[in-house]
């Protein structure tokens, strides 16, 4: 190996290494992806981030992700694909553009106009749409930056309008005055998963409502008096005794004198309140439905600015709050109010400004989802689509079988005007993908398109296709379509992932993607939701400049299991470090004994392998099958403990202690060569292995590991395991010695013998086999354990006065101290593991005096139990013999 191979830096600094490789990477076009009949696909959408923020914590664990399964499977043969983007977030983004024209400008959209407003949105893309990128290849992510997309390019437009069109053609898109979410800061509409609800402190009125041409009343309760100037019907169960005789009679709406019929609905709840219900169809989705079904009127009272219309009588002009404190005040004087009560209700917000929303009655476009629910609720059903973990499909099941019509419209300017065109003329409405030039029914040419843009979620629904080309390039569609599994956390399975699938299936006619991997939220120590009231957010981008890509990265997938929250802590994030460190010592040690190593030049036949090579390279064959399962069951978390424990204490620990005296010999022997083989092989395929999740760091050292002229480690062959290979004699017999030298080393530091001062050992056992093992591994035993002289027998004649003794796995240790250890302490140390044998035997006695137990447990476990307890007998004796000689 040459020398500028084995030159590898004496620390590991990853701001020297990372934007080098990355840019290396991204310039050789490694991340671009094209249809090849020569291979198959696998293919990642990236959950499009908004352009209105910047990389949080939450979207490094999800990058990190979606990057191991691509790294992964480019390894493996796949043609990858993994298409990057950014999402235009029409409401949060105009919140922020026009607050910024405010701050900057002291101007409002109306003062510039929609084309000037839409210039600004533009440049605030540009400006923060960047800024998400460059972040993104901070955590080095491999996605195909030639194939970038934004949910407005001209593509994903063209995509959108299309598929409008086919779903208002097919009747599936409709326009209607329905109850819609109105959030009056925003001055837009949200759908039903766009309001977040949350309980607060409230009151509930009693109010009295008088019976026409009589001296009695009724009493209703609401906690909306402001509402009731919009009645237009009173409702009752009909199955409610109480009430069979007033139903169908005439009440007077208080304040504003209007007469209002009782009607009996099933909607209503006999034990809230009175049982009596006002209606109010213009203010309340559930009113509105009764409203529908009683053929009741329509009035409304609040107004999109959430202030009292002219509909309000006296009340016009005042806030929805304050018309609500007056209201009661006259309620009061007229002694209409029976009482009031404490009450704690739902009451829901603006998930964007937190504004309090206000149900209105609005001309919207609609999709009608009864038809789309259906198939997608089977294609999760009937297996094609798999959630992982499962119990998120019920999630999704109870959300997509009671939706709703969604309301796709918004009173915005920043998203995909809708494709709509109106005749001023005739009032014609034409659908169309391209603006018509007139009008087809009267030939007008004064048309104007509808104002008001698609919701964000309508073009993100399309996101798995619109980004491949449809409808038009049918090569990349074709070949990379379905994608293979979408990475996304469980907060978006309503606001994004059902919409994908039936938008997919209506369209397409095919599922989006076979696997829903979801994953948890990031959480800080405690446990707690990262926000910006709580001070509790992490900028992964200062982790990464303190730590590296790779830390952060390893210590948020280690531990990590599917759907599950994860807590980060800073300790995990130093602990990951430590491994980093460890590797590139690890490697560095390896590098430095490769000098004359010439892979070419290897006669295979020729090399000799240790007990401690069989060891390792069958360890390393089980490791490859281990991971390699693991990620095909996303289980990313296990799979990066298994590296870890797999390269810290195997590699290591272990099998570099272990080869080192082969690998110091000076002449260029057999056993040396076998020793740098077995050693290059074994790192060589760790840096395979670990590269999906640390691509920077195992890139950099492969380069100078590997002996083959191979361009890029994240372009090599993922390793594959051989069954030839696998020897679990050699691990058996390999764990025995490890047992032996751990103990001998054990009993070195409970006895502070001093670690450089080498000692006398005595190995005994009555298991032939056993004895076999030793004395194969006594060089190892020798050579880890500092032992000067080591004696294996079957039987010890006469045990040294002053001995200090560990029984493991069959196998007696007596180690002669004399002179270097406390005796009491000796005796001490040994009077407490006789008291562990003691419990040891009682429970295992336990478990074979119960019936249960021996008659209902697996064969082998019964006997397992037995063993042990022989075991343990034995070890107790041989103790206490111990124990008698030093104090006899």
């Amino acid at each position: 190996m040459s020398e500028e191979k084995k030159n590898l830096s004496t620390t590991y600094d990853p701001s020297q290494v990372e934007e080098k490789w990355y840019e290396y990477w991204n310039s050789q076009g490694y991340f671009h992806a094209e249809p090849n009949a020569e291979k198959e696909s696998f293919t990642i959408m990236m959950p499009p981030p908004n352009v209105t923020g910047q990389l949080h914590i939450g979207h490094a664990l999800d990058m990190t992700f979606q990057d191991i399964l691509t790294r992964w499977k480019r390894m493996q043969g796949y043609e990858a694909l993994w298409v990057p983007g950014t999402d235009h977030a029409s409401i949060a983004t105009e919140v922020k553009v026009v607050k910024k024209m405010q701050e900057e400008e002291g101007l409002n959209k109306e003062d510039v106009g929609r084309d000037g407003f839409l210039e600004r949105a533009w440049k605030w893309k540009e400006e923060y749409g960047g800024r998400i990128t460059k972040q993104l290849k901070k955590l080095g992510v491999s996605c195909d930056w030639q194939r970038e997309r934004f949910t407005m390019d001209e593509g994903c437009n063209e995509a959108v309008k299309e598929a409008f069109v086919q779903l208002y053609e097919k009747g599936l898109i409709y326009q209607g005055d329905y109850i819609v979410n109105w959030c009056p800061e925003c001055k837009t509409t949200l759908s039903d998963i766009e309001v977040e609800h949350e309980d607060k402190p409230g009151k509930l009125y009693h109010i009295r409502y008088n019976l026409k041409d009589s001296d009695d009343y009724i009493v209703v309760a609401t906690t909306r008096p402001e509402t009731l100037l919009g009645d237009t019907g009173v409702a009752v169960n009909p199955d409610d005794e109480r009430y069979q005789d007033i139903i169908g009679k005439q009440v007077i709406v208080p304040v504003v004198n209007r007469e209002i019929e009782i009607v009996a609905d099933d909607y209503v709840d006999s034990e809230f309140g009175t049982g009596l219900v006002k209606v109010t169809p213009a203010h309340d989705p559930n009113d509105f439905e009764i409203g529908e079904r009683h053929d009741l009127e329509i009035i409304k009272v609040i107004g999109d600015d959430a202030v009292m219309t002219k509909a309000a009588a006296k009340y016009e002009g005042l806030d929805r709050y304050e018309c609500r404190t007056q209201l009661i005040d006259d309620l009061k004087s007229a002694g209409l109010i029976e009482k009031i009560e404490e009450h704690d209700h739902s009451v829901g917000q603006c998930y964007r400004c937190d504004t309090t929303i206000e149900p209105l009655v609005s001309k919207q476009w609609f999709v009608a989802m009864d038809k789309l629910a259906k198939p997608a609720i089977e294609a999760v059903k009937d297996g094609d689509i798999n959630f992982v973990p499962d119990r998120f499909s019920k999630v999704y099941f109870n959300w997509m079988e009671n939706i709703r019509d969604w309301c796709i419209s918004r009173q915005l300017w920043w998203g995909h005007q809708i494709p709509v065109w109106y005749c001023q003329d005739c009032d014609e409405v034409i659908v169309r993908t391209k603006e018509p030039a007139k009008c087809p029914k009267c030939a007008s040419t004064n048309l104007k398109q509808d104002e008001d843009v698609l919701d964000t979620w309508f073009s993100s629904g399309l996101w798995p296709f619109s980004t491949l080309g449809w409808p038009d390039n049918k090569e990349d569609v074709d070949y990379f379509y379905p994608t293979d599994v979408l990475v996304t956390g469980r907060d978006i399975i309503f606001f994004w992932v059902a919409r994908m699938i039936f938008m997919a299936l209506e369209c397409k006619g095919e599922i989006p993607f076979k696997d829903i991997y979801i994953h948890g939220l990031v959480r800080d120590s405690e446990g707690r939701k990262m926000s910006k009231s709580l001070g509790n957010g992490v900028d992964p981008i200062e982790v990464i400049e303190e730590f590296g890509t790779d830390t952060l990265r390893f210590s948020l997938i280690t531990g990590n299991t599917p759907g599950n929250d994860i807590r980060y802590r800073p300790e995990r994030v130093e602990s990951s470090r430590n491994f980093a460190n460890k590797l590139w010592n690890a490697s560095r040690f390896v590098l430095m004994n490769l000098e004359d190593f010439d892979l070419e030049a290897i006669d295979y036949g020729d090399l000799n392998y240790t007990l401690a090579d069989q060891w390792i390279l069958s360890r390393l064959n089980k490791k490859i099958n281990q991971v390699t399962e693991l990620l095909e069951e996303y289980q990313f978390g296990q799979a990066t403990q298994e590296l870890y424990d797999f390269v810290w204490r195997e590699f290591c620990d272990w099998y570099i202690e272990l080869v080192k005296p082969r690998l110091y010999q000076q002449e260029n022997s057999v056993d040396r060569q076998t020793a740098q083989y077995v050693t290059w092989f074994t790192l060589d395929n760790i840096l395979r292995l670990l590269h999906p999740f640390m691509p920077f760091i195992t890139e950099e050292i492969w380069q100078h590991v590997t002996a083959k002229e191979e361009e890029s480690l994240m372009v090599s062959h993922w390793p594959e395991a051989d069954s030839l290979v696998t020897n679990n004699q050699a691990e058996s017999k390999m764990e025995l010695v490890m047992d032996v030298i751990r103990s001998i080393r054990n009993i070195r530091n409970e006895m502070k013998v001093n670690p450089g001062r080498k000692i006398t050992a005595i190995l005994s056992s009555e298991v032939e086999g056993k004895l076999a093992v030793v004395e194969e591994g006594k060089d190892y035993i020798a050579d880890l354990a500092n032992i000067e002289e080591l004696t294996i027998s079957k039987e010890v004649a006469a045990r040294p006065e002053q001995a200090s003794t560990a029984i493991t796995s069959e196998i007696e240790i007596i180690l002669p101290l004399a002179g270097m250890v406390d005796i009491e302490k000796e005796i001490a140390r040994l009077e407490d593991e006789i008291k562990k044998m003691e419990a040891e035997i009682k429970r295992a006695t336990g478990k074979l005096s119960n019936p249960g137990f021996v008659n209902n447990a697996p064969d082998h476990l019964v006997e397992e139990e037995r063993r042990k307890k022989e075991e343990y007998s034995a070890k107790k004796v041989q103790l206490e013999e111990t124990l008698a000689s030093l104090k006899g």
